[in-house]
């Protein structure tokens, strides 16, 4: 992934989270500084526990052969979501748990919408 490609996805993620505030699920974010700054986390906290997570959840993937593995990525995001918005000041759950896995599918979807456009 090359810089341009870093940025778009930085510019996409921070546009998602401020369109995803605007509706009732629970995620607030104050200002556009902040969807920014919690666009970056999101991207860094993804980087780091995605990895070690997945490692964690290898055994019970491989046990189930990979039947439930769209849920133990799913619970993945869901944690990425949560350690994202506790890290940064001004973004914030309402419904705790709820808004996070409101919020990771809302996310995925309007950054998918917002990539199909560009």
């Amino acid at each position: 992934m090359d810089f341009i490609d870093l940025l778009i996805a930085w510019l996409v993620s921070a546009s998602s989270l401020l369109i995803i505030s605007q509706i009732p699920v629970g995620v607030e974010i104050d200002s556009t500084p902040k969807a920014f700054v919690s666009a970056a986390v999101l991207g860094i906290v993804a980087a780091i526990v995605r990895p070690i997570m997945g490692l964690v959840f290898a055994i019970p993937n491989f046990l189930t052969f990979n039947l439930l593995s769209g849920l133990f990525t799913f619970i993945i995001t869901v944690a990425t979501f949560m350690i994202a918005a506790s890290l940064v000041h001004g973004f914030r759950l309402r419904l705790g748990i709820w808004s996070a896995v409101i919020g990771a599918i809302a996310l995925s979807f309007v950054s998918n919408l917002i990539y199909n456009f560009i």
